[in-house]
């Protein structure tokens, strides 16, 4: 059976010239990039190129490069270090944030709640695209922070960065955003987007899992989440993870090279599929507004069917694909991106979420929509609720 990966928003496969980056700092260089001694030192080299290649890719200077354990930890980083910084403010702290947000904002947002922390979640339209004036609107005098998402890992929406950052500029407010579905796949400058904070992760675009960054303007205040040592400018206590650290430069060196070739390619995959679902499969909504979407993602809802029976009749059929985020797996209850859209449960139960990435091709996506469409004729020709459904149209 030949297999076919469409969840590349829930990890990348790791580029070959990635892999090999990496393999002689698991062997030959070694050394811990603290020690000042000749391996030390070989490493700390290694750790500083990957931080100039990181901060090229953003429009960053390389000393406002943090490197993490990954998204969640970069996310986890700004939201308790701006709240915790935030000192001089009124002791009633206020955050801003949104509905869509993926989880490892939104359980920290939860968390900073639980602490007393006021909060406000700003919601969206069936689009799934927030409105800068909605952001801004509910900006308090105790406001210390706004996170917002670039884009959306569940319909793919790019939103408002940069105009919530022109819109608050004059108030002064911290702006972080979760773009980790976005770098390597849209382009994108942190001054351009008016950010603090940025967060990012090597899996998401052709490197190694366990590793990320955090991008943190000059000037912006974070209080350690850890405490341990001087590493990473006293942000980020521990020994670098040197091997993971190569592989996400080198990650960022290929997207910043491959950007435009990589969203044309996978933007022409992803439509091409598009089409033939909807032109061959009937009761089907596309999730997510079409205009402001990255190139590689694709939400579909199938009416009268679960999400999770078709991931899993996929799989057999050799597609791997998902209903969602894969920080969800497992959850009974519909995606919160999707209702927060307005979809109904039964809608939001129904969605599938294939994402793209560089290595797929042309064939992959006939074998893919050939697959599907059969899944959904089976499961649907067994399904009572959509046979009857069908009968009452």
């Amino acid at each position: 059976m030949s297999r076919v990966y469409l969840d590349n928003n829930a990890t990348t496969p790791v580029a070959p010239e990635v892999a090999d980056a990496m393999v002689g700092y698991l062997r030959e260089d070694f050394g811990n990039a603290s020690s000042v001694h000749w391996y030390g030192q070989r490493a700390r080299d290694a750790v500083e190129q990957a931080r100039e290649q990181v901060a090229r890719l953003i429009g960053a200077h390389p000393s406002e490069i943090i490197f993490t354990s990954g998204g969640t930890e970069s996310d986890n980083m700004s939201l308790f270090g701006v709240v915790g910084a935030a000192r001089a403010k009124a002791s009633a702290k206020h955050v801003i944030t949104t509905a869509i947000e993926h989880p490892a904002v939104l359980y920290a947002a939860r968390e900073l709640e639980s602490r007393g922390v006021g909060m406000t979640y700003v919601t969206t339209g069936p689009g799934a695209v927030i409105d800068a004036d909605d952001v801004a609107r509910a900006i308090r005098p105790e406001t210390v922070l706004i996170t917002v998402m670039l884009a959306n890992n569940e319909v793919g929406t790019l939103q408002p960065v940069a105009e919530v950052g022109r819109v608050i500029r004059e108030h002064g407010i911290t702006l972080h955003t979760d773009a980790v579905q976005a770098v390597g796949k849209v382009p994108l400058d942190v001054n351009s987007l008016g950010v603090d904070l940025l967060s990012l992760s090597a899996h998401k675009l052709y490197g190694p899992k366990g590793v990320g960054a955090l991008y943190v303007r000059k000037g912006t205040h974070l209080e350690p989440l850890m405490h341990g040592g001087h590493h990473e400018r006293d942000r980020r206590p521990g020994t670098e993870n040197v091997p993971g650290i190569v592989g996400l430069g080198k990650a960022a060196e290929l997207a910043a090279e491959r950007l435009e070739q990589d969203t044309q390619h996978i933007a022409a995959l992803r439509d091409r599929l598009q089409a033939g679902i909807v032109e061959r499969i009937a009761g089907v909504s596309i999730n997510g507004e079409a205009t402001r979407r990255q190139p590689n993602t694709l939400n579909v809802s199938f009416e009268g069917l679960k999400g999770e029976s078709l991931v899993m009749a996929l799989d057999l059929e050799g597609v791997a694909c998902s209903t969602g985020s894969a920080c969800s797996s497992g959850s009974t209850e519909p995606s919160h991106v999707l209702s927060a859209m307005g979809l109904s449960r039964e809608a939001a139960r129904s969605s599938l979420r294939l994402s793209l990435g560089r290595y797929n091709t042309g064939v992959d996506v006939d074998v893919a929509l050939e697959a599907i469409v059969r899944v959904v004729a089976r499961l649907r020709a067994l399904s009572p609720h959509y046979a009857a459904a069908s009968v009452h149209a």
